[in-house]
């Protein structure tokens, strides 16, 4: 056993997070938060990355999160520096990223007399503003039990259902010494991967037996990393997958079994399978079956024969739906284990096709409106914006994309052939996120070529961290649909209102391309598929900072958006089913399940 040693608490908590392989830290210094830039450059171990505003630096840390599946760190100062954060800390805690947030306090001999921008119990409470957006929010009141408490939001942060954690230090805490003796991480945080092996056999028996079996994806999937687990589980029993738009990309969408995206701005063919009474075992992985994952709670969408439902969090099994088997584990064990059990089993699966989407391949079309992939209409459809960059763009892109109405176009155009490339914060849905979070995730993966796409409107609450990624020389590319303003309220204004508000459109177009310049990155205007095209496979051999300034027809209405509608309306009245009938395939009905028969 190593022997203690005096250093200051605050390089100790710097040590601990480098044991667990945090490189970057993201944020803006401020006085009473000196003591940890201190210590980060004395110490020179990890990469500091100086965002322009609060949010940012929490938005860039749950990017690196994202991408790197690990912790991601963000530092602010107290007071305004701390609340400015709270929005990018939300998005982490409502996607389950694992972010850890160090904030600033006034020393503790100064508490409740009114220092300058004191945040504790006797004014703007931080601990209290970032509980329920976190696992854990605490001050450290005490020096000498730093590592521990460090330890324990750790451990908060990435056992069991990841998410954020907030630690808040005062000023005169950090500095003091302690006895410190290092332990190794494997004996402070355990990766549990337990799961309900009975549940998992029952579950295992209902799929042998199915004969229209499908598996609906969720972000869990993501989180878990267990992409490969997913497609040897469908490839080799032949089961088609729908993901939920949380979890896009989670099984390659090119592939023979993908269905594509189920619920908000998804796909015909995994709507009408999943909802035309075909299904009869529906195994769900790592879904809350949450509005957009359901098309708000279609009663279509249960199965006809079983509900296996597999998710970390027990009390999302059966909240929404009823559940016959319910399995509370990782997914990525539980879908290894799945695959394994129902290999023992000795009779064969009956009247299974060959091809279980021949049928809907023919009968349904992917996408709504697909001739406006190639469309040559000016100014630009962004369908064929999202063609153009098919084309270009690399398999293995790492995608980020804002909220809004980019969002439906990038879910149901963009074809994801490689699991875990699709990052978003719809769990949120806070405008610039996917614009902010890509220059984290570029910090997490160098090597990879990054994208944003985002609006007009998003670039301008955040655009100018662009500078940052400027300063620090990381090559995203940025893709913003500029269309005037606030392109999914205006939309939302004439479905719901049959009026075009002025409220949401600018007044004066944003020149997104000259800003970019002046921020120091190539900033490009394009208003054709020619340009666009020119401009993406520049982008990719420049290796700068890169943004493109794309124009699109603000009157292109995303079919997502008109369902979405539907759906408020419904709320109003009090009925549920947000998706049209004439989605439905016929019905077809095969023999009593082998479950029911005894």
């Amino acid at each position: 056993m190593e022997t203690s040693t005096e250093t200051p608490a605050i390089h100790a908590l710097l040590e601990i997070l480098e044991a667990e392989g945090v490189d970057a830290i993201f944020g803006i210094p401020g006085g009473p938060i000196s003591p940890l830039y201190e210590a980060l450059f004395d110490r020179g171990k990890m990469t500091h990355i100086l965002a322009k505003h609060e949010q940012g630096a929490a938005f860039m840390a749950d990017g690196y999160a994202r991408v790197k599946g690990t912790l991601g760190l963000c530092c602010t100062t107290t007071g305004p520096g701390a609340t400015n954060a709270i929005t990018g800390i939300a998005c982490s805690y409502t996607d389950c990223i694992p972010v850890m947030l160090l904030t600033a306090q006034v020393a503790m001999r100064a508490f409740g007399k009114g220092a300058l921008q004191e945040s504790t119990q006797f004014g703007v409470d931080l601990v209290q503003l970032f509980k329920p957006v976190t696992k854990l929010s605490t001050m450290l009141v005490s020096h000498e039990h730093l590592p521990d408490m460090v330890r324990r939001a750790l451990r908060t942060a990435l056992t069991g259902k990841r998410g954020p954690v907030h630690l808040n230090i005062p000023a005169d805490i950090a500095k003091r010494p302690i006895p410190y003796v290092p332990i190794p991480q494997h004996q402070i945080r355990m990766l549990s991967r337990s799961v309900d092996t009975a549940s998992l056999r029952e579950a295992a028996w209902l799929l042998a037996f199915a004969e229209n079996p499908c598996i609906l994806a969720g972000a869990g999937v993501l989180l878990s990393g267990a992409h490969q687990e997913l497609f040897d589980l469908a490839t080799q029993l032949n089961i088609p997958v729908a993901s939920t738009p949380n979890a896009k990309g989670v099984f390659p969408e090119d592939h023979p079994l993908s269905l594509g995206v189920f619920g908000f701005a998804g796909h015909p063919r995994a709507d009408a399978y999943l909802l035309g009474d075909r299904v009869d075992v529906l195994v769900a992985v790592g879904t809350s079956f949450n509005e957009l994952a359901s098309h708000a709670w279609d009663r279509r969408l249960q199965p006809h024969e079983a509900l296996i439902h597999i998710d970390i969090d027990p009390e999302q099994i059966g909240k929404n739906y009823a559940t016959d088997v319910g399995v509370v584990g990782d997914a990525k064990a539980a879908l290894h284990m799945l695959l394994d059990l129902v290999r023992e089993q000795t009779f064969p699966p009956t009247n299974r096709p060959s091809d279980p989407l021949a049928h809907v391949r023919t009968e349904v079309q992917r996408h709504h409106h697909a001739a406006q992939l190639t469309s040559d209409t000016l100014p630009m459809k962004p369908q064929r914006v999202i063609a153009e960059m098919q084309k270009v763009l690399p398999q293995d892109t790492l995608f980020f994309v804002d909220a809004g109405n980019c969002f439906s176009w990038m879910v149901h155009y963009y074809e994801i052939r490689q699991p875990g490339t699709f990052f978003q914060g719809m769990g949120h849905a806070a405008m610039g996120h996917g614009l902010v979070a890509s220059i984290g995730g570029k910090v997490a993966a160098p090597d990879k070529t990054v994208v944003a796409i985002g609006g007009d409107a998003a670039f301008a609450m955040c655009g100018v961290e662009i500078h940052t990624a400027v300063e620090h020389d990381l090559p995203v590319i940025w893709i913003v649909l500029n269309n005037r303003g606030h392109g999914m309220v205006y939309h939302g204004d004439q479905l719901l209102l049959k009026r075009k508000l002025p409220s949401s459109s600018f007044r004066s177009e944003l020149d997104v391309a000259t800003i970019a310049r002046s921020l120091g990155a190539v900033g490009v205007r394009v208003e054709t598929p020619e340009e666009l095209n020119k401009a993406l496979k520049r982008a990719l051999v420049e290796k700068k900072p890169f943004v493109i300034d794309t124009v699109i027809d603000p009157e292109e209405m995303p079919e997502a958006l008109r369902g979405r509608v539907h759906t408020l309306r419904e709320f109003v009245s009090g009925t549920l089913g947000a998706v049209p009938r004439s989605l439905r395939l016929p019905q077809q009905k095969g023999p009593p399940s082998p479950r029911k028969g005894g």
